[in-house]
Order: C-alpha cells, then sequence, then structure tokens
C-alpha cells in the first residue's frame, strides 16, 4: 500500500488536510483499492512551516491571559510527531512556550504600562503526569506528595507543594525548560526510542492592577505536552511500558470526554476520570477559558493509521 498526507492546492486558506492510500486488492495488481480522508481545521501547517508562523496564529490567544482569561494550548499527537519541539523548540529555533512568555513581558511592559498597568512578576510551574502520578519537573528531589486542590469559590487550582518560580525576564525560561527536560520521564517504545511517556504541562499565572481604573486581573496560560497516542499494537509495548501506554491512552480519552461534554454544554463533565482534567477543570470549564489544540501528525507512510486516528480525535 501507499499512502500520500497532503494539503490542497485549491484551499488558499491552509484549513483542510487530505490522506489517500492505495492499496493493491490482488497479487497481479490487476485491482486496486483507493480512500481519500479529508479534515477541516482552522488552520493546516505544512512540513515546512515555522515556529513563528505557527505562533502567530495563536498569539492573540497568548494575549488573553494578560485580559483575566485561563488559556489552554495543548499538543497532541503520536510520539515523534513534534509535539515536544512545537512546544519547547531547539536552541536555534524557540518553541511556543519562550515565544508566549517573550510577548507577555513585551506586552506587560509596553503597551499595558502606558495604559496604567502593572503586573506581578510573573508565577512559573512545570509538572509532569506519569501513570496518574504527578511530578515536579523545577524540583531536583520529590519531598512531598503533590496534591490537586480546587478552590471553589474563587474558582481556582493550585498544586500543594509544587514549586513556584517568579520569573522577573523571558530569557529565565530557557534554563526552567532546560531543568524540566531532564526531569521528565522518557522510555523506549517501538514508535521511538525518547518517546515521552507523560504528559506536561507548564502554567505561568499573571496578576496585575490598573492605578487608573482600579481595576484587576488574573490570568493563567496553560502550554500542555501531551503523552505520545499510540495503539497499543503498533508501539509493540510490552510489562512497564504497557502499563503506560494504557494510561495514557486511558488519559487522551478522559481529554476527549470532557471536550465533548463541553462543547456539548452538558450537566456533568467528566472532570475526574484523570488526573489531567482534574488539574485543568476550572481552566478548561470556566466561564473565562480559553482552549487550542495543536495535532501533530507524521508524513510518513508507515504512520499513516496513527496519523488517521490523530486526525480523527482532533
Amino acid at each position: 500500500p501507499t499512502e500520500v498526507l497532503t494539503i490542497p492546492d485549491n484551499d488558499p486558506d491552509h484549513r483542510t488536510i487530505s490522506m489517500t492510500s492505495a492499496a493493491r486488492a490482488s497479487v497481479d495488481g490487476s485491482k486496486s483499492h483507493v480512500s481519500t480522508h479529508s479534515f477541516n481545521f482552522d488552520r493546516v501547517f505544512g512540513g515546512e512551516s515555522t515556529q513563528g508562523e505557527v505562533f502567530e496564529e495563536i498569539s492573540q490567544l497568548v494575549q488573553s491571559a494578560l485580559d483575566g482569561y485561563a488559556v489552554n494550548i495543548f499538543a497532541y499527537g503520536q510520539t515523534g510527531s513534534g509535539k515536544t519541539f512545537t512546544m519547547e523548540g531547539t536552541a536555534e529555533q524557540a518553541g511556543m512556550i519562550e515565544r508566549a512568555v517573550v510577548q507577555i513581558f513585551e506586552t506587560m511592559n509596553g503597551d499595558l504600562r502606558s495604559m496604567g498597568w502593572e503586573f506581578d512578576a510573573p508565577k512559573v510551574s512545570f509538572l509532569e503526569i506519569y501513570d496518574e502520578q504527578l511530578r515536579d519537573l523545577l524540583s531536583g528531589e520529590e519531598k512531598e506528595k503533590l496534591e490537586i486542590v480546587h478552590d471553589r469559590l474563587a474558582g481556582r487550582t493550585s498544586v500543594k507543594h509544587l514549586t513556584e518560580v517568579e520569573v522577573t525576564c523571558s530569557s529565565a525560561v530557557h534554563a526552567l525548560l532546560q531543568t524540566a527536560s531532564k526531569n521528565r520521564a522518557v522510555a523506549a517504545t517501538k514508535c521511538n526510542d525518547r518517546s515521552s511517556r507523560s504528559h506536561s504541562v507548564f502554567q505561568l499565572r499573571l496578576n496585575g492592577r490598573n492605578s487608573i481604573s482600579n481595576e484587576s486581573t488574573a490570568g493563567l496560560l496553560n502550554l500542555i505536552d501531551l503523552a505520545g497516542s499510540e495503539r497499543l499494537k503498533v508501539s509493540g509495548a510490552t510489562g512497564e511500558r504497557q502499563k503506560e501506554t494504557v494510561a495514557i491512552n486511558k488519559s487522551l480519552s478522559a481529554l476527549g470526554d470532557v471536550i465533548v461534554a463541553l462543547g456539548n454544554k452538558e450537566k456533568h463533565v467528566p472532570f475526574r476520570n484523570s488526573k489531567l482534567t482534574h488539574l485543568l477543570q476550572y481552566a478548561l470549564g470556566g466561564a473565562s477559558s480559553k482552549t487550542l489544540m495543536f495535532v501533530n501528525v507524521s508524513p510518513v507512510p508507515s504512520s499513516y493509521g496513527e496519523t488517521l486516528c490523530s486526525l480523527r480525535f482532533a
């Protein structure tokens, strides 16, 4: 079989992606079957797109965190499809996290300050959820178990014993990302020998007040690099890796269920079905929340099945 992943030429707004699979149905090749799947999104980026172009698409959403919104930006997809590169980037090509922080500091110290706004130093935390357990990525040692705590009156979530670091300039975040990267859980799978086996959640809290109007604002930016989505039969996972894959897929399924329930405005939203959705309960379901999801897919023919699953999830 041969598979092709394309962005149609007749789509100037880059909103469509198509998958075509051609398989021979007989030994002599006299019969063949062609199937095409097309998906529509807010924006589709090709392999030649730059990190700057991708960030431009979400820059207004990042701005909303300064305006007092809870903003969630996810990266979803199979292992090795570029989720961590999108979020954390490299030394040469900064990812969404560093670009978001740079924009926030520029806006805080520029336009907003001229309008009478003063902000406290943003507070940064970075955790991972591995096998439904929370781990602090900014702490070298775990002294006490991390606990999710909801303040229902304030509609705010905190994590007890989690390290929070005040950052006074955007460049300080680069060192924090390096620390987090070293502490993150990785293990070998058939799909990628440096596979991330955990969800990572970068959180930045913003508190500001206006000396002219006496207004105040409290915003939150969540940048979430989800664990790689793989079907068990493809990942080749056994033993401990199999247990991890089951936990990851259950968590991703729970996230999908929550998003569907919120979209349908259902009375009951199953936030407590996973640690990830429990942590993000108020950020996802609050009145002042905004959410975007990047879906990373691989153009490699051998990834056709996983890519199709990712696009269907999206």
